[in-house]
């Protein structure tokens, strides 16, 4: 691999340095979600390296619209709970309570 001047990267637990190690003089790395542990980050290599770390909860919508399409060409799918908004108030009592396997989706359209 050579230097980059931009990497996106998403939430997985693995070494951040190695992908900091890649990124050029000014480079940007964005993270695309949020990780299951805090982040180690050391500050020197970024601050010699002029290199910019930052964050985005879905990327931008370019990308976000090639996920989809591959996704729906792939026929990958995510695991959901489909629930109404009447039950919003019992799937917050369930995430804390750790009784969640899969993200809550609202739907909205059965609400209305």
């Amino acid at each position: 691999m050579g230097w980059r001047k931009g990497n996106t990267e998403v939430s997985a637990v693995h070494p951040i340095m190695p992908l900091i190690g890649l990124l050029k003089t000014h480079g940007k790395l964005v993270l695309v979600g949020a990780p299951e542990k805090p982040l180690e980050l050391p500050v020197f290599p970024l601050l010699m390296g002029r290199k910019i770390v930052g964050g985005s909860c879905i990327g931008e919508m370019k990308e976000t619209q090639e996920m989809l399409d591959f996704a729906a060409k792939h026929n990958i799918t995510a695991d959901i709970e489909v629930i109404s908004a009447d039950y919003v108030n019992t799937a917050i009592q369930r995430r804390e309570k750790g009784d969640v396997k899969y993200r809550f989706v609202i739907d909205v359209a059965k609400t209305l």
